[in-house]
């Protein structure tokens, strides 16, 4: 028998951190039940569903229920007390004879629903991190991140391009020097192993295959970056433009699978300026300067429709690596932030 027969954990998890878990795993170790209460505003730019998610996720032996509450937060106002509590009790589905916290608000919470506090790391000794000092700079804080939260506040960058235009060699470069893995193109290895080789006719199915395996890869990666960065070779919004080239027009099925992606912090083009070299796998210098156009097109068209900068870079392998980086970090400084 535990201390406690039913413990509660409420807070914002905005976004959920080390602290959070640590203080989720005390609830765990001294109550037969744990409900955490997640309760957010729609101004907050964590969406619910995604903070929920996490929850579920590292958490899943917890009863977790997720709800509005836009009253504004003011432990010194009695009024503003009550309006929170109406949220909090409505939300309870039985008694609770435990509040864990680690603030100071937990007293007056616990009294309020004649509980006991249980104050765990006060001061935040043990675990020296908040949802505060995450929002203002998520690298610096990574340590304290899990990796589903670590996914969600990765800088991706896309390395695209045509064929030959030394997009590979980029990204493996770039990723070198930012200290982070990249996610290889996965329709390059589909060219190798599908059905039938590269002479037979390309289908609409396996385009949407390599979206969202490439999608699936990216987001698995994104979970174990050691640092803020993730560099990608290629995106789903590349396989769209080749689905055109080698079908002869855009999908719908395939832009569906590919509206899953998460957007890219930033896309960076490599010029088609050096010299072709076929490796088996390519169609030829005949059509990459055409298809080159079409990624420019996209790419400016989804810098206006969807925020995403890009840039393209020439010259040697260390010219590029040095015009991407100047311009990751111009586009990190704009937005607020290092890390």
């Amino acid at each position: 028998m535990k201390r406690f027969r039913h413990g509660l954990v409420l807070g914002k998890f905005w976004p959920l951190h080390a602290g959070h878990q640590h203080l989720i795993s005390e609830a765990l170790a001294a109550c037969d039940r744990v409900t955490v209460q997640l309760l957010a505003t729609r101004a907050e730019d964590v969406p619910l569903d995604v903070r929920a998610a996490w929850i579920r996720e590292l958490h899943p032996e917890v009863h977790l229920v997720a709800a509005y509450d836009e009253t504004p937060v003011d432990f010194d106002d009695p009024a503003i007390w009550d309006r929170h509590m109406v949220v909090v009790r409505d939300l309870l589905d039985a008694p609770v004879d435990a509040v864990f916290t680690s603030d100071d608000y937990g007293a007056e919470l616990a009294r309020r629903l004649d509980a006991t506090w249980v104050e765990v790391d006060p001061g935040r000794v043990d675990v020296p991190v908040s949802g505060t000092a995450v929002r203002a700079d998520p690298g610096a804080s990574w340590e304290f991140l899990a990796p589903p939260v670590r996914a969600h506040y990765a800088r991706r960058v896309v390395v695209t391009g045509a064929e030959s235009t030394g997009s590979t060699t980029l990204a493996r470069a770039l990723a070198e020097r930012l200290g982070c893995p990249w996610v290889p193109e996965f329709g390059r290895h589909w060219s190798q192993v599908r059905p039938g080789g590269l002479a037979a006719p390309w289908r609409t199915a396996e385009f949407v295959h390599v979206v969202r395996e490439q999608c699936a890869r990216e987001e698995a990666t994104a979970r174990e970056t050691p640092v803020r960065w993730l560099v990608c070779d290629t995106d789903a919004q590349a396989t769209t433009l080749w689905h055109e080239r080698y079908v002869g027009h855009l999908s719908p099925e395939v832009a569906a699978a590919a509206a899953a992606q998460v957007r890219p912090f930033a896309r960076i083009l490599t010029g088609d300026e050096i010299p072709f070299v076929q490796d088996g796998l390519r169609d030829g210098e005949h059509v990459r300067h055409a298809m080159q156009e079409r990624f420019r097109e996209t790419l400016r068209a989804g810098e206006q429709s969807d925020g995403v900068p890009w840039l393209e870079v020439t010259g040697s392998v260390g010219a590029r690596l040095e015009q991407a980086l100047a311009f990751l970090e111009r586009t990190a400084a704009e937005r607020g932030g290092a890390g």
